[in-house]
């Protein structure tokens, strides 16, 4: 598996027991404490590796840094990334870091799974219902943090958002049969759920006031706190979306990117009840909800309700 429908990450099929998933993912800090900003770099690449119903078993650092800060700072980054590798289960071992004007952190990524368990982002069928594992509005909080705007209630709930692993929510749904699998990340719930619906040549109805928002986020949005990635995944994403009659602040927090966001399950509809039970029992700390449905092809790959 490669790059053909956009998936998560590369899998290699190593034997008729084992494939291998290689991913890698980093990027600029989102958040102020170092310590945090390596725990939700970790959480976010390591997620690859749960969206395609693997487990992470080997990491490798990957660091650009300035001289003008502080050793202590990178140590932090570090730490925190480590931390989140160990709650993973997997192995740190070592990576590369490289002198760079502004501070860059992530993990290169090798999980196993095995061959018949594979999940991808392509196989919904008309009937399934989507299952979405977290919270959204990551992109419009952090630019509200920016600007001195967020309460300190948005500011937890945010964080604890980014620094929770897919683990659990993959566990919640890894006994029943999902069709197809992604994480919610970089081009927002539209961008995510039309890569889906591309792939799958079905169209997605989604509910949405039922899709989970982080608490504050529609209220950020509504003053105009929409970074800049909202509207490049608009640009690149309307027109494959029947909008309807949804509000703007609500479009905003749709493509708004999401920086270590939860997973997106498509399942038939006897299932859901059964995982979102899973996962409650699991206690991912985050909010799932049923979020629409899959219906045959339309005209569009997503219609707004």
């Amino acid at each position: 598996m490669g790059i053909e429908t956009s998936d998560d990450a590369a899998i290699y099929k190593v034997s008729e027991e084992l494939a291998l998933i290689q991913t890698v993912d980093f990027f600029t800090p989102v958040v102020d404490d170092p310590y945090i900003f390596g725990q939700i770099a970790a959480a976010n690449a390591l997620s690859d590796v749960y969206a395609m119903g693997g487990e992470p078993k080997l990491a490798l650092n990957i660091v650009g840094f300035p001289n003008c800060l502080e050793p202590s700072v990178l140590e932090a980054i570090l730490a925190g990334g480590a931390d989140k590798v160990k709650e993973a289960g997997a192995i740190l071992a070592g990576g590369h870091s490289i002198q760079d004007d502004e501070p860059k952190y992530g993990l290169s990524v090798t999980g196993f799974v095995h061959p018949d368990r594979i999940l991808k982002n392509y196989g919904c069928r008309p009937g399934d219902v989507l299952i979405l594992t977290k919270q959204v509005g990551s992109g419009i909080i952090n630019t509200a943090v920016k600007a001195g705007m967020a309460s300190d209630a948005a500011v937890r709930e945010v964080c604890a958002v980014m620094t929770s692993l897919n683990k659990k929510a993959k566990e919640a749904a890894e006994n029943y049969p999902v069709h197809a699998c992604t994480d919610v990340t970089g081009f927002g719930v539209l961008g995510h759920c039309a890569e889906m619906a591309q792939a799958s040549r079905v169209t997605f109805d989604l509910k949405v006031r039922d899709i989970p928002y982080l608490e504050e986020a529609a209220a950020y949005a509504k003053m105009g706190l929409v970074p800049a990635g909202a509207y490049r995944n608009r640009e690149y994403c309307e027109n494959k979306v029947d909008a309807g009659n949804t509000e703007e602040h609500y479009l905003d927090l749709l493509y708004d990117p999401q920086t270590s966001g939860g997973l997106l399950f498509s399942v038939e509809p006897q299932y859901a009840e059964k995982i979102m039970d899973e996962l409650e029992k699991k206690q991912t700390g985050t909010r799932a909800s049923v979020i629409g449905t899959v219906t045959e092809r339309r005209n569009k790959l997503i219609r707004l309700r």
